[in-house]
């Protein structure tokens, strides 16, 4: 899994680690992991250097060093003279870099105005070089984050450095995965590539946020062990029930059914009225359509004015849930769950939910998504460009697949009866939530071809995505939107 981590514990690691090096060597690593990074600056370009106090600039100036060696010309534009990183200022400019007033007409430009220690948003000078930026659009690179955002929050203030890529050392921060801030650290798709290893592994602790890749098929058999056991069987896999759709809404009902079918419980058990349950077992005849016991229940996509009810029944059970839709109204929730719950809401949702507006929701998704995890004692999945699972006292997960066509009618309703599918089978709500988007977004991208795509289409890719994960053969071109 790819992991994010808080500056204070950044910060920690860090000195941690220089306490058992010589004096430099981090700054070393850090300013050669960068050169290197930006090597396809092709020789005889002009970069403008933008340098800030202490490491942050430090890392750039030496890494200057290696682009004159290299033929690439550097300027360098430094916010204040009397706190600049004074070695590395002068190792660049014995190199050949000059000083100069403020950037103008320079194609590429290398952000290394504040680091991961300054608080969000730009002033002044900064900010004027902020607006050349925007104006003038070279490409641009940022140095570890880039300047301006909410490293840890991952929200925008007013004034911040848009940049085209983002070299980060050591580990991730929460602003380069979580929205709206990573919009702000440019390509998304090649974020392993963007990290330089320093060394400060050993000296991490527990991360924030943590993130599923293609390479992590094999945890899956840590979490549902039946699928080394050849006595496995339907029961031993796992029931999920799915009270969801009503007649104003069958299709809801049908698409559940196809998430959780393509999941991993072994039987699907389906409560809804006669008529429903009829059209349900018709297209799909696996599905049983009568009282029985279930591992986990899926209520509320598609649901009509008894979907209280639903809930309440579902709770008396003692199993787990997974709510949404319908479900996620105030008045149908508890005050707390006493049961493994997963609640899969949207910005809008979500804001109803904390009585909140959705702008603010979708200005501060990790904020909020937090906060209704502890309100209501239960994981839950803020669906979005990056949607975010939260459950208390554990790292948040945070999706990278997907693709903006999964934008389309029904595909929650997919998620949920997978997500419910993955909670009868074993799993936790968090694994469920967070292993669930992850393999609903990259069936997204392997139905689409790049083009439109319904949510059936997901539910139908599902099963091959699902072996291609287990089996380690997914492809990790995975995401192919742009924040």
């Amino acid at each position: 899994m790819l992991r994010a981590h808080l500056v204070a514990d950044i910060r920690a690691a860090e000195e941690a680690l220089a306490a058992t090096l010589p004096d430099g060597e981090l700054m070393r690593r850090a300013s050669e992991g960068l050169a290197e990074r930006i090597d396809f600056i092709p020789p005889g370009e002009l970069v403008v250097m933008l340098i800030g106090p202490g490491n942050n600039g430090g890392d750039a100036l030496y890494a200057a060093v290696h682009l004159l060696d290299r033929g690439v010309r550097v300027d360098l534009c430094l916010l204040d003279e009397h706190t600049v990183h004074a070695d590395g200022l002068a190792a660049a400019l014995a190199a050949g870099a000059q000083i100069v007033d403020e950037p103008g007409g320079q194609r590429w430009c290398l952000d290394a105005m504040f680091g991961i220690g300054a608080r969000p948003g730009l002033e002044g000078k900064a900010a004027e070089w902020a607006r050349w930026i925007d104006d003038e659009g070279p490409f641009v690179i940022a140095v570890d984050t880039p300047s301006g955002i909410d490293v840890d929050g991952g929200t925008l203030p007013e004034s911040y450095v848009d940049a085209h890529l983002t070299i980060t050392f050591g580990t991730f921060k929460n602003g380069l995965l979580v929205t709206p801030a990573t919009r702000a650290a440019g390509d998304t798709d090649s974020l392993v590539s963007d990290l330089v290893d320093i060394g400060l592994g050993p000296h991490l602790g527990a991360p924030s946020l943590e993130a599923i890749e293609a390479r992590d098929g094999h945890r899956l058999r840590d979490i549902f062990e039946w699928i080394a056991e050849p006595a496995s069987h339907k029961y031993s896999r796992g029931v999920v029930g799915i009270a969801a759709g009503s007649e104003q809404y069958a299709g809801a009902a049908h698409l559940c059914v196809a998430g959780a079918q393509a999941g991993m419980a072994g039987m699907v058990r389906f409560a809804g009225s006669e008529a429903l349950s009829a059209r349900v077992v018709d297209r799909a005849p696996e599905v049983v359509a009568a009282p029985g016991r279930v591992q986990a229940w899926v209520v509320g996509p598609g649901g009509g004015d008894d979907v209280g009810a639903l809930i309440t029944a579902a709770l008396a059970d003692g199993v787990p849930v997974v709510l949404d839709a319908a479900a996620l109204e105030v008045e149908h929730l508890p005050e707390s769950f006493d049961v493994p719950a997963l609640l899969t809401p949207h910005a809008g949702e979500l804001a109803r939910l904390l009585d909140t507006d959705r702008e603010d929701v979708e200005a501060d998704p990790l904020g909020h998504v937090t906060k209704a995890a502890e309100r209501w004692n239960a994981t839950v999945l803020l669906k979005g460009p990056r949607t975010l699972i939260a459950t208390p006292g554990r790292p948040t997960r945070v999706n990278m697949s997907g693709s903006t066509w999964l934008a389309t009618a029904g595909a929650g309703d997919v998620l949920a009866g997978l997500a419910g599918s993955m909670v009868a089978a074993g799993a936790d709500p968090h694994d469920a939530g967070s292993y669930a988007a992850f393999l609903h977004g990259a069936a997204s991208v392997g139905a689409n071809f790049g083009g439109p795509v319904t949510a059936s289409d997901v539910a139908a890719e599902l099963p091959r995505t699902i072996a291609a994960f287990h089996n380690e053969t997914l492809d990790d071109d995975l995401f192919d939107w742009r924040d």
